[in-house]
């Protein structure tokens, strides 16, 4: 097995990354630089196209997925500890969401892809601070009907598919206004 030295996300202490949490960090850098790539080949214009069915602006989804980053991982932190996730709705998803698309409406690129590069490291090194012990262990989650989920599957699910979920939409987007 191949490890890699990282920071604890407990103490600050020195923790070796395993194959597994190395490898999920690595898909969400991924994720994140082709989210990156596609944002700034993006015209003016383009940036403030608006996503079918969601209604926000390219410009404001791709600082949404660098403004969620955190959190995403603060969940899957917390799940890593055994702790569950509770009192997080899709209800609450969707205020904090619309919240963000009003206060970030004007958000330029710079801004986008600077917060975007910034959190997506930061979480990718908090997902290589995770042990296999932490990525297996299970707590219930209020997001999924208090199904206890893994901390992995939280990464997967939220953090890591994030990028690519919006990266889909904002090609189909591209796609129905006749560019890209």
């Amino acid at each position: 097995m191949s490890t890699v030295v990282s920071q604890g996300f407990r103490a600050g202490t020195p923790a070796v990354t395993s194959e597994r949490a190395n490898a999920l960090a690595g898909r969400l850098e991924e994720g994140a630089r082709a989210l990156a790539a596609l944002a700034r080949a993006l015209t003016d214009a383009e940036w403030q196209i608006r996503i079918p069915h969601d209604g926000r602006k390219i410009g404001v989804v791709v600082h949404h997925v660098a403004t969620m980053y955190p959190l995403e991982i603060q969940l899957a932190q917390l799940l890593a500890t055994g702790k569950a996730v509770e009192a997080v709705t899709w209800e609450v998803v969707d205020a904090l969401n619309a919240k963000h698309a009003t206060e970030h409406d004007a958000v330029t690129k710079d801004a986008a892809l600077d917060l975007l590069e910034r959190n997506s490291a930061a979480a990718a090194a908090a997902i290589r601070a995770l042990s296999d012990e932490d990525l297996d262990r299970a707590a219930p989650v209020s997001l999924n009907a208090d199904a206890p989920l893994t901390c992995q599957f939280m990464i997967e699910d939220h953090a890591l598919r994030h990028s690519y979920h919006h990266l889909a939409k904002i090609r189909s987007a591209l796609e129905a206004a006749g560019r890209k």
